[in-house]
């Protein structure tokens, strides 16, 4: 079998085995999510506990929680034994990861989870096992057989147990009304940070950077202040200083073969009205959708009486690093 042959058929087993567990989704699942929102509604957290490859996909339910608003902390269960259980406080709600059910490591810590106030959701493959016989709520992440040729490698088993916790931090975002502005605020650093905490009035270019003329301008003058603002469009206001139209270098080379008196005529008679703009409090992400959307490579800023204020160049991004 050549390596390519043999990764289609592990996408395969595992997508099978990811569609096999979503049929297998019920209302179990609504009371994890309800079990997880009113935790964390009542100042409680998650505690991540599972051994070998389920701990290491516990690692990254946690850190998927914990980035979405959902306080998650990851407790080695053979330390638990040692010390490590008094990261537990009554309230909390335990998520354990075994995808048999019987690690002994696991069993061996349910007696002292027990002693304290606590729910317990396990992600198990073992509906009949011990952890399930002992859990609040079970979520059933079984599946017909794993990508090793073996059946004994943790593979489809694991990438179902990591999809679950996707899908339950996923609902508990969305049951907790947890929005953009609240997503910025646990990730200030890199370039989700900056795009999401930086305003395009922070970024934007202004003063002689900014290319702005009055309606009556020639095309011939508006060139000039283009060429002195070093920019490839020019933003138009009307009598009443207000964003009309824009024009552009390419708006320019498209006329310029049919319109032999293109140059001396004024702006309001070539520009392009209703143009693109977004605001000067906008956050710049919006911005990067508006550019990703429209395909363009400058966009106009305005002010809250719709004045143009600013531009915001395509080119600037990747210096800012918010790309």
């Amino acid at each position: 079998m050549s390596h390519l042959k043999k990764a289609r058929e592990v996408f395969h087993i595992e997508l099978a085995a990811l569609r096999q567990v979503r049929r297998q989704l019920d209302d179990s699942f609504t009371q994890a999510v309800n079990a997880v929102t009113f935790t964390l509604g009542q100042r409680g957290k998650i505690v991540i506990v599972g051994i070998g490859k389920s701990g290491n996909v516990g690692a990254k339910i946690a850190a998927t929680l914990t980035s979405t608003g959902s306080t998650s902390v990851v407790l080695n269960s053979v330390d638990a034994l040692h010390g490590d259980l008094g990261i537990i406080n009554d309230g909390d709600l335990i998520l354990a990861l075994s995808y048999s059910g019987e690690s002994e490591e696991l069993l061996n810590l349910l007696p002292a989870l027990k002693r304290f106030a606590v729910k317990i959701i396990s992600l198990t493959g073992g509906l009949k096992s011990s952890l399930a016989r002992h859990s609040d709520i079970v979520l059933n992440v079984r599946v017909p057989r794993e990508a090793c040729p073996f059946n004994l490698a943790p593979t489809s088993s694991t990438t179902a147990m990591l999809v679950m916790g996707d899908a339950l931090a996923m609902a508990v975002l969305q049951a907790r009304g947890f929005k953009q502005s609240d997503f910025a605020r646990y990730h200030p650093g890199g370039a989700i940070g900056r795009a999401m905490l930086l305003r395009v009035g922070e970024i934007m270019r202004t003063g002689e950077r900014n290319a702005v003329a009055a309606e009556f301008l020639t095309v011939r003058e508006a060139l000039l202040v283009m060429t002195r603002a070093k920019s490839g469009s020019l933003a138009i206001f009307d009598a009443r200083g207000k964003l009309s139209g824009v024009f552009t270098d390419g708006d320019f080379r498209r006329r310029m073969s049919a319109d032999e008196n293109l140059l001396s005529r004024p702006l309001k008679a070539v520009m392009t009205k209703k143009p693109v703009f977004i605001r000067d409090e906008a956050l710049a992400v919006e911005a990067l959708k508006i550019f990703d959307a429209r395909n363009i490579d400058d966009l106009i800023v305005v002010n809250a009486r719709h004045e143009p204020v600013g531009l915001l160049d395509s080119q600037d991004l990747p210096k800012l690093k918010i790309m």
